[in-house]
C-alpha cells in the first residue's frame, strides 16, 4: 500500500512533546493513524550486558517549540543476518525504543485499548520496523493503540556468564535475558505512559509472532508470578511459537560464554573482568562473526531464577500456571500455519545431509537429553522418514517447526488442561481460542515463495492486514470476517469472539477457499506423546564438551 505523510505535533503532557506523522493512504486519499517512531521506552545501560535504564519521572522528549521528532523508526540492535528479513541498517546498540500506532480522533472516555506485539526472528536478528500497523487502524478499525518495541537480540540480548553474574551483582542487577527484561521494560513503560497517547494502560493485549510469541510466554508466565497489583497482561496473542523445553541452564550458558571467548582469542584463563573489557570492548561486526562460528551459536534464554523460574515448566505439569491464568482470567489465542517447517528449515540448517549434523545443529538450540529423545522418538531406525526429502533442510525444517511450533503448542495446551496430578483445571477451556492457517494471501508472494505454501511468517499478512502490502477486495472479505473481526473484540476485551470452538481440541480454521471450519485436532495425540517424551527425558543437557566431538 502507497501511503503519504505529513507531520504532526502531539503533546504529551507532563513527558513534553513529539512530532511523528500523520499517514494516509496515497490512493484513495485516506487518512489512516497517527505514527511516532522510536520513542525512547528507556535508557541504554552504561556498558553492555547490564540491564538498561527505566525513564526518570522529570524525562520530557521536547518541548513545543523544539519537540522531539520522531517520523521513522527504532534503532536495531546488531544481529545476524536472514534472507530479507534482517539486513545491517540503523544498528545500533541503544536500541531501547518503540513505534507506537495511535487510531484517529478523540479516544473513548477509558482510553483505547493497547496491543503490544513483540517481533520474531529466532530471538537472534529482527526489529519492529518490518511491522506496519497503518492499514489495521485505519481500514481494518482496530480502534487500539499499538506499541511494537525493540530488543536486544542473539549475543547482546541473552549471553550469560558466572563472569557476567558476578560483575552483575556487582551493581545489584541480575544477570542474563537481557532482551526479555528490555520487553518487560516496554511493557512498563506502556503501563505508565500510554495515556499520554489517548491509551488504556490498564487494558494491554500481548501479542508476538514467533520469537515474539515465545517471548510473550515468558512475558506472560513472569507476569503471573507478579503480585496482582504489579501484574500488565490481560490478553495473550502467541502465534506461531509455544513454550518448549525448560531454558538452558546457566553451566551450559558457561560453555557457550566460553567458547564465545576462544572464537575470538581471549584467554579463559584471565580474569574475569579483563575477558568482559575485552568482550565489551570488541566491535559488534567482530562479535556477531565470533557468535555465530561456535558451536552453540543461538544465543537463547537461560534459567536463571529470577525471570526464567527452575520450576516453570512444573508449574506447568502441575497446574498452578492454569489457575493462575484462571485467577486473572487471561485468554490466550494461540496457533499455527499448516506448513511452518519450509521457513523454519532454511535458517541455518545442518552442515552436512546427515542425521549426525542434524542431530549437531538441534543441540545448538536445546539441551542434549532433549535431541538425543527426540531423535529416537523421530528417528528409532536411523533411517529418512519417506515423508522427507533429505536431513539437511527438509527432515530439519519439520522437526525444528515441531519443536518451535506444531507439537509444543499441542504439548503446552495439553499441560494446561491436563496436569501430571490428572485432575483438569476448570475453567482452562474456556480461556484458550485455537486456530489453523491453510489460506495464503497473495502480498505474502513478496517475502516467500509460493511453493511453500502457508509456512512459517505468511499469515503475518493477515494478522496485520496486509502489514503494510495491499491486499485484494476478495481478500479483505476473507480476512475481515474470519480473523480480524474477532481478533478486534479480543483487544477490546469483548466476551463472545463468535470464534466457535467448544474444546482445546478444536481449532478455527481458515481454509484455503476462504472459508472457516472447526476443525478437531488430528495431530493431538502424537503431539502429546512428544511432549511426555521430553518431559521425561530431563529438564537440562550435561553440558559435557563442545558439540562437536559428539557428531
Amino acid at each position: 500500500m502507497e501511503t503519504v505523510k505529513k507531520p504532526y505535533l502531539k503533546s504529551l503532557g507532563p513527558r513534553g512533546y513529539v512530532q511523528g506523522v500523520t499517514i494516509s493512504s496515497k490512493s484513495p486519499n485516506r487518512p489512516l493513524c497517527h505514527y511516532f517512531g522510536g520513542i525512547p521506552y528507556a535508557l541504554p545501560p552504561p556498558e553492555r550486558w547490564r540491564k538498561a535504564q527505566k525513564l526518570a519521572p522529570t524525562y520530557r522528549y521536547g518541548t513545543k517549540g523544539s519537540p522531539f521528532r520522531c517520523p521513522g523508526s527504532t534503532g536495531v540492535c546488531p544481529q545476524s543476518t536472514f534472507m530479507d528479513l534482517s539486513v545491517a541498517q540503523g544498528w545500533n546498540e541503544d536500541c531501547f525504543q518503540c513505534n507506537v500506532w495511535v487510531p484517529l480522533g478523540e479516544p473513548p472516555r477509558n482510553g483505547w485499548p493497547v496491543l503490544v506485539f513483540i517481533h520474531g526472528g529466532f530471538l537472534q536478528f529482527g526489529s519492529p520496523n518490518s511491522f506496519n500497523a497503518a492499514a489495521l487502524l485505519g481500514e481494518a478499525n482496530l480502534n487500539a493503540i499499538i506499541v511494537a518495541p525493540a530488543y536486544r537480540v542473539g549475543v547482546l540480548g541473552f549471553l550469560y556468564s558466572a563472569e557476567l553474574e558476578k560483575d552483575a551483582t556487582s551493581v545489584g542487577e541480575t544477570v542474563g535475558n537481557h532482551g526479555f527484561w528490555d520487553q518487560r521494560l516496554a511493557l512498563e513503560w506502556t503501563r505508565d505512559n500510554i495515556t499520554v497517547f489517548g491509551g488504556n494502560g490498564s487494558e494491554i493485549t500481548l501479542a508476538g509472532y514467533s520469537a515474539g510469541a515465545y517471548s510473550v510466554c515468558y512475558q506472560l508466565a513472569y507476569d503471573l508470578h507478579v503480585p496482582d497489583h504489579e501484574a500488565l497482561v490481560k490478553r495473550a496473542c502467541i502465534w506461531s511459537n509455544s513454550f518448549t523445553v525448560q531454558p538452558k541452564a546457566p553451566h551450559i550458558a558457561q560453555t557457550q560464554f566460553n567458547q564465545l571467548l576462544s572464537a575470538l582469542h581471549i584467554p579463559i584463563s584471565i580474569p574475569s573482568k579483563a575477558k568482559l573489557s575485552r568482550l565489551r570492548s570488541t566491535p559488534h561486526n567482530t562479535l556477531l562473526a565470533a557468535a555465530t562460528s561456535i558451536d552453540f551459536h543461538e544465543f537463547r534464554p537461560t534459567t536463571d531464577n529470577t525471570f526464567i523460574l527452575n520450576n516453570l515448566f512444573h508449574s506447568l505439569d502441575n497446574g498452578s500456571l492454569a489457575s493462575k491464568l484462571i485467577a486473572r482470567n487471561i485468554r490466550v489465542i494461540t496457533g499455527e500455519c499448516r506448513d511452518e517447517h519450509y521457513l523454519y528449515g532454511t535458517w541455518r540448517p545442518p552442515s552436512q545431509n546427515t542425521l549426525g549434523h542434524l542431530r549437531h545443529r538441534l543441540i545448538a538450540d536445546y539441551p542434549r537429553p532433549i535431541v538425543d529423545t527426540l531423535i529416537k522418538t523421530y528417528y528409532p531406525t536411523g533411517s529418512l522418514p519417506k515423508n522427507c526429502k533429505n536431513w539437511a533442510s527438509d527432515a530439519f525444517g519439520r522437526i525444528y517447526a515441531d519443536m518451535q511450533v506444531h507439537k509444543m503448542q499441542r504439548g503446552f495446551l495439553y499441560a494446561l488442561t491436563n496436569p501430571v496430578t490428572r485432575r483438569p483445571v476448570d475453567g482452562i477451556e474456556k480461556l484458550i481460542y485455537r486456530y489453523r492457517m491453510e489460506y495464503r494471501l497473495q502480498c505474502a508472494d513478496r517475502s516467500t515463495p509460493p511453493a511453500w505454501g502457508v509456512t512459517h511468517a505468511t499469515d503475518q499478512y493477515i494478522w496485520f492486514w496486509g502489514n503494510g502490502e495491499l491486499l485484494r477486495d476478495d481478500e479483505k472479505v476473507i480476512v475481515k470476517r474470519a480473523v480480524i473481526d474477532p481478533l478486534i473484540k479480543f483487544v477490546h476485551g469483548e466476551e463472545d469472539l463468535g470464534w466457535g470452538t467448544t474444546s482445546h481440541r478444536e481449532m478455527r480454521t481458515l481454509k484455503p477457499d476462504g472459508s472457516v471450519e472447526i476443525w478437531r485436532d488430528e495431530f493431538w495425540d502424537e503431539a502429546v506423546r512428544v511432549w511426555r517424551a521430553l518431559r521425561e527425558a530431563g529438564e537440562y543437557s550435561d553440558g559435557a564438551g563442545s558439540t562437536g566431538s559428539r557428531l
